[in-house]
């Protein structure tokens, strides 16, 4: 194949065909600093590739500080960024490969269709906040952040583009050198102190994206950049068009001075505020007139039904009807919401919980691998086992399979979202009911397991964070208030705050009846790790623990961590707690693993590496059992049984690891569908029930297979 050409005039008349091991398709676009290509792995993933202009390539200087972007890069790949896959700063054309995000910039949606709808908005600044805070906590500045490195994608906005100083891009000087930036978007102190710029230049720049986004202008306007930069160090913003709701926060982004801006976590928890004004009313508790139970929709008859078990090599049969609806669904979690720090108020209504569902009686004999027809091909359904049932959620939509077969037993629409988008996780099981909630719209549904029906439904205001543990359901305020409400009667049980954790967030084990809360300190040095019961909100116990902790499990009364350095985002040991004695051991890593992924089995650790790596580590022996590399740019959480690890891929394979030895002993084959282009933007763990596996793909079909047999996958 010869060379791509370059469709424009640029700095290259050819394009290179490969970067690394991955082939270069087409141009994306080219910027001062080099090209960026959509580019396809080994696998079929498609990925954005940046490969930086030859000329730059031979200067040093750039090439150090296009080391320091792929550093930044790779610190903040999460929720709220194009995660970094794979990068080659020291090739002889350094390159970096990140998740193909499908969906247009800020700058062009506006360009296109004009400027966003207030809820719109409120919900873009949300997202811009949040990925501010979570870039900032690894010691980040973005100093770059402008409607063309925003990108819009299903699961919400996301920022790209880390570090960059693009020669070409801005002819204003200081005496270092170029300045970093692109003028209409940068905050005063770019131009006065360049190298004092901190965080808070960030949010100013958030506040001129928010503009933009409002009136497709910036707040400061003018073709020359000299006469921007005048403006934005002397002159007052120009908020003409901005929503009357938004204009106090934007203006407060846009102060001049650094330490009048407020901070992403502040922005947060005003936007909560000014959400009741945009979603109908604020919340006030009253009494409510109990509704009629809302009939799950019916399950079509056997010889029309949407799911048909089918082995590996056989077509399901096509579906007959067609859901009439699709909303957002965040599944998994349930907004329950106290207002006051002493309010104790009944949430979701009254009522008795529905009855335990026995498991199906399917001997092991009886069962055969099976696949289930997709009832929404667009998302990934994320799947949970709980009452003998198969749970899954996808866009707007809860459904229960017979986990023998794969029959379809009920699927339930939620309704009301002003948009679809994939679920947040997998449904949840608490106090005998299923919880589903919408989590842009604040609804929730409590369904009985055996019927699908709602048993109740409420509308909440906004959350911070939540948590399901057991029967309950904790719910962190923004002020930092944790209440405990029992997920069978919705009744609050108690409410306050938990000592040393000013905004905790908590987690959760199978199996473990305590919640974890674990806040690293400022300087990363240490973790603070509360444990608390649930059920009465007691601290049973608290520890100051050394370095930066990620819980990744809990055994034996220990809990696990993975310690790192958490500018960089990656692992450097393994942690256990025992709070019985208080005692503390680490286990070194032979080497630094990337944006691990983990969970506990007994006393081993196994450890999801982006890039693909599964390491096995014995923390009994302090020993590293093994290590594969999958050959997947990124993994699920592993899923560990007594012979195997499972782990789903991106392009929706199950692969089956040896436990003993670290080798693959089998896969399914890619269920990609007809939207190879997109990359799940979390990827489900598989379902491991005794010796049966279960997983959702990309092309919306669940399946499961004979986990004790992975090479007849």
């Amino acid at each position: 194949m010869a060379p791509q050409r370059n469709a424009g005039a640029g700095p290259e008349a050819e394009l290179p065909e490969y970067a690394g091991h991955y082939r270069l398709e087409s141009c994306l676009g080219s910027g001062g600093m080099g090209v960026v290509h959509l580019a396809r792995s080994t696998s079929g993933m498609k990925l954005a590739v940046k490969v930086v202009h030859a000329e730059f390539a031979k200067d040093p200087e750039f090439r150090g500080r296009f080391r320091q972007e792929v550093g930044a890069a790779r610190r903040v790949s999460g929720a709220f960024t194009a995660p970094v896959v794979d990068a080659d700063p020291e090739a002889g054309r350094p390159w970096m490969a990140t998740l193909f995000i499908p969906g247009p910039t800020l700058a062009q949606e506006v360009k296109r269709n004009g400027p966003l709808a207030p809820a719109q908005l409120r919900r873009l600044m949300a997202g811009l906040a949040e990925a501010l805070r979570d870039i900032h906590r690894v010691g980040v500045v973005h100093r770059d952040l402008k409607p063309s490195n925003v990108l819009l994608a299903e699961d919400g906005p996301k920022v790209i583009d880390f570090g960059i100083s693009r020669p070409t891009d801005s002819e204003l000087r200081t005496e270092t050198g170029k300045l970093i930036g692109t003028p209409p978007f940068m905050a005063p102190e770019q131009f006065r102190r360049p190298r004092e710029v901190g965080p808070a230049a960030d949010v100013f720049a958030l506040g001129s994206v928010m503009v933009h986004a409002a009136t497709g202008r910036g707040p400061f306007d003018s073709d020359s950049p000299y006469v921007v930069a005048y403006q934005v160090v002397h002159d007052e913003p120009d908020l003409t068009g901005v929503p009357e709701a938004l204009v106090p926060l934007v203006l407060r982004c846009l102060a001049k001075e650094p330490e009048d801006r407020p901070s992403p976590d502040e922005l947060m928890r005003e936007l909560r505020s000014v959400a009741a004004s945009y979603d109908t009313q604020a919340f006030i508790p009253q009494q409510r007139v109990e509704e009629a139970p809302e009939r799950p929709e019916p399950v079509v008859p056997a010889e029309e039904s949407p799911v048909d078990p089918s082995g590996p090599g056989k077509s399901p049969r096509p579906s007959k009807r067609r859901l009439g609806r699709r909303a957002g669904l965040a599944a998994g979690a349930v907004g329950l919401v106290v207002v006051g720090a002493l309010a104790v108020v009944p949430l979701l209504g009254g009522g008795s919980p529905a009855p335990e569902v026995s498991a199906p009686r399917t001997t092991a004999a009886a069962f055969s691998a099976w696949e289930a027809q997709p009832l929404d091909r667009e998302s990934t359904p994320q799947c949970s086992y709980a009452v003998g049932r198969l749970l899954c959620a996808q866009n707007g939509l809860v459904f229960a399979l017979d986990p023998g077969d794969g029959r379809l037993l009920w699927r339930h629409p939620l309704e009301g979202a002003a948009a679809s988008g994939p679920p947040s996780g997998a449904p949840v099981v608490s106090g005998g009911l299923v919880l589903a909630g919408l989590g842009q719209e604040r609804r929730v549904a409590a369904l009985d397991p055996a019927s699908g029906e709602v048993v109740r439904r409420e509308e909440l205001p906004a959350y911070g964070g939540l948590r399901a543990v057991g029967g309950m359901v904790l719910l962190t305020a923004a002020d930092g208030t944790v209440s405990g409400v029992e997920s069978a009667s919705g009744e609050v049980k108690w409410s306050h705050r938990i000592p040393g954790q000013d905004v905790p967030y908590f987690v959760s084990f199978p199996g473990d009846p305590l919640a974890y809360a674990a806040t690293v300190s400022g300087d990363g040095s240490a973790t603070r790790v509360t444990a608390v019961d649930p059920r009465t909100g007691d601290v049973r116990w608290d520890a100051e623990l050394e370095g930066a902790l990620q819980p990744l499990g809990s055994a034996d009364g220990s809990v696990v961590f993975a310690a790192g350095d958490p500018v960089r985002q990656d692992a450097r040991a393994l942690v256990r707690y025992r709070p019985d004695d208080r005692t503390t051991s680490r286990v070194p890593l032979r080497i630094p693993l990337q944006q691990v992924q983990g969970s506990v089995h007994g006393d081993v650790v196994h450890l999801m590496a982006a890039g693909g790596s599964l390491v096995a580590f014995d923390l009994e022996t302090r020993k590293q059992l093994w290590s594969l590399e999958t050959g997947l740019a990124r993994g699920s959480t592993p899923v560990a049984g007594e012979r195997y690890v499972y782990v789903t891929a991106p392009d929706g394979r199950l692969l089956a690891v040896d436990a003993r030895r670290g080798k693959l002993a089998g896969q399914t084959s890619p269920r990609l569908g007809g939207r190879s282009d997109r990359v799940p933007a979390a990827l489900p763990e598989p379902v491991l029930v005794g010796d049966r596996v279960y997983a959702g793909a990309p092309d919306g079909t669940v399946f499961a297979v004979h986990g004790r047999d992975p090479a007849a996958w």
